[in-house]
């Protein structure tokens, strides 16, 4: 990626409770310089806006944490977002996904899955793919989720969707990790 078209923020350009918030996240996420939250937290109000319904996906959402890692590892993937990817592999871990599963996750849907994690991961694709669910996949959504569910999957797809998109068009650096020296 080139450089940032908007740099990460000091405590100037984001005023104190976000540059507060951004703090809070570097100690969350392993990162002394959480570039998204600190590049996203010049927008003031709106980033605490963002941050709150973001919250309501990941990590109070309706699905399991496990289930939102892998659809969110999944968009990463199919976005080619190393910044998203950096992120989930260590909230992943976290969740239960293994390293061979994560490695299943990038393979896609036939990578041996059970139909829940086939369906999931397979409506993942279309969406991301279509913009839209054909009645098909809607089914075979239906048959694993509720209706509430069914809607916060969509949600969060197009949420971490969007999110590739603003970290690409923005051109966010990657963090570098405390204690790894690496990304």
């Amino acid at each position: 990626m080139n450089t940032p078209r908007v740099a990460p923020g000091t405590l100037r350009e984001l005023g104190p409770v976000n540059w507060l918030v951004v703090r809070a996240m570097g100690l969350a996420t392993g990162t002394d310089d959480p570039h998204i939250f600190a590049t996203l937290g010049r927008s003031r109000g709106l980033f605490r806006g963002w941050l709150h319904y973001s919250s309501r996906m990941m990590p109070f959402g309706e699905l399991s944490r496990k289930e939102t890692e892998m659809i969110i590892i999944r968009v990463a993937h199919l976005r080619s977002c190393d910044y998203e990817l950096d992120h989930h592999r260590r909230l992943g871990a976290r969740a239960g996904i293994t390293a061979e599963a994560f490695e299943q996750i990038l393979e896609g849907p036939d990578a041996g899955w059970g139909d829940r994690e086939r369906t999931l991961l397979s409506a993942v694709d279309e969406l991301v793919a279509e913009r839209d669910l054909g009645d098909q996949t809607w089914q075979a959504l239906r048959r694993h989720l509720d209706e509430r569910r069914a809607v916060a999957f969509v949600l969060l797809v197009e949420q971490y969707d969007g999110l590739a998109t603003t970290i690409t068009a923005l051109r966010v650096q990657r963090d570098e990790f405390r204690g790894s020296g690496r990304r």
